[in-house]
């Protein structure tokens, strides 16, 4: 098992490396989206539905829930879910779109790297030339499937919020 995980961990690092430094600053933007997103995941399926079903026991208990008063009660309760639906989504969703500008960056910082070895050695070392293109290539790549499972799963993320609200609407009637 250690073996493998000694292998994994060199992979890992080999691909790192030969992506530059932005290749850390893209897993580390990864990594912060998929907590946050795992997160409201969690929430969406074990908390709200408690929370919501405390909002209906309330709403249920009430005598009164035709007058202005008590639309007002109502307004404010899924007010109040959606708020707590949607906390941290616009920070997910700001992390998805700066994934592709970090892997953007990485292009450029690779680009500049083989301008450095053209400058210096000319254009006769492919070798060093193709080290820095792969330099440029990879963080954008890498930047372009962060984005793109992000898109993906915080879209879903989104869907389910808004059901989840649809349906905590639905079971509070208002007449």
């Amino acid at each position: 098992m250690m073996l493998i995980l000694m292998d994994i961990w060199d992979s890992v690092r080999g691909f790192m490396a030969s992506g530059g430094d932005v290749l850390w600053l893209v897993a580390a933007v990864l990594f912060l989206m998929w907590v946050l997103m795992l997160e409201r995941y969690w929430y969406l399926n074990w908390i709200s539905p408690k929370q919501h079903q405390a909002v209906i026991a309330s709403w249920e208990a009430r005598e009164e829930t035709t007058s202005w008063h008590a639309h007002r009660i109502r307004e404010a309760w899924v007010s109040q879910a959606k708020q707590d639906l949607n906390a941290r989504m616009l920070l997910i969703k700001t992390l998805v779109a700066i994934c592709p500008m970090i892997g953007l960056l990485g292009t450029v910082t690779g680009m500049i790297s083989v301008f450095d070895v053209m400058a210096v050695q000319g254009t006769s070392n492919a070798r060093l030339m193709a080290a820095g293109i792969s330099m440029a290539t990879m963080p954008t790549m890498a930047g372009m499937v962060a984005a793109l499972s992000g898109v993906f799963f915080s879209t879903r993320l989104d869907s389910k919020m808004r059901i989840s609200l649809e349906k905590l609407k639905d079971s509070m009637p208002h007449h």
